[in-house]
């Protein structure tokens, strides 16, 4: 199956002009949060897909539980997709330090929270780094040039020597390169 997945998504990916640019070895992507921006469309998430499966590197997602309980639940859950009911108040970082506790895989953070524009990033993504004592991993679809970047890594080790200003102001200079699909949606500064 995942030789049939790597075969669909490296055609589609083809058809649609897009590349994958590693930036790191792909092992950065086996445990890690990962961080996607700009986060303006949806198909930023299906073309993140479609490089997971090229890479053959397990991706998860958190969505709305309402999502894993439809009729196409198993779909998003194939997918990647982990349910969270957002009606009740979850603490969202233990969650994750207990999944990465049951299994290795990339766990895609959008700091936007949404995809419309927004004065600032949330900053959960690198508490959950923090706790689960895994890196942060730096991901982007360019829209311009047609090309995802993954593997840009920020060690355990530099999130507990370095300031949380230093990591951000990295970030921020890192993601002034990429071009969003809807540019009106994205703010680069980002803390």
């Amino acid at each position: 199956m995942k030789f049939i997945k790597k075969i669909i998504a490296k055609f589609v990916l083809w058809v649609w002009g897009w590349k994958i640019v590693l930036e790191g070895p792909a092992s950065n992507l086996d445990r890690c949060i990962l961080v996607v921006a700009p986060h303006t469309a949806n198909e930023e998430y299906i073309l993140g897909n479609l490089a997971y499966w090229v890479l053959d590197k397990k991706l998860k997602v958190i969505i709305k539980d309402a999502h894993t309980k439809a009729w196409y639940g198993f779909i998003i859950k194939g997918l990647g997709g982990i349910g969270i009911d957002r009606s009740q108040r979850n603490n969202l970082v233990k969650f994750v330090v207990d999944e990465f506790k049951k299994d290795d895989f990339s766990l895609v953070i959008t700091p936007e929270g949404t995809r419309s524009w927004v004065p600032k990033w949330r900053k959960g993504f690198y508490n959950m780094a923090m706790e689960a004592k895994v890196p942060i991993v730096l991901a982007a679809g360019d829209f311009k040039h047609k090309t995802m970047y993954l593997g840009k890594k920020i060690s355990v080790e530099e999130l507990e020597t370095r300031s949380f200003e230093s990591i951000m102001q990295e970030l921020e200079e890192y993601y002034k390169k990429i071009s969003a699909k809807y540019p009106e949606k994205w703010n680069p500064k980002i803390y």
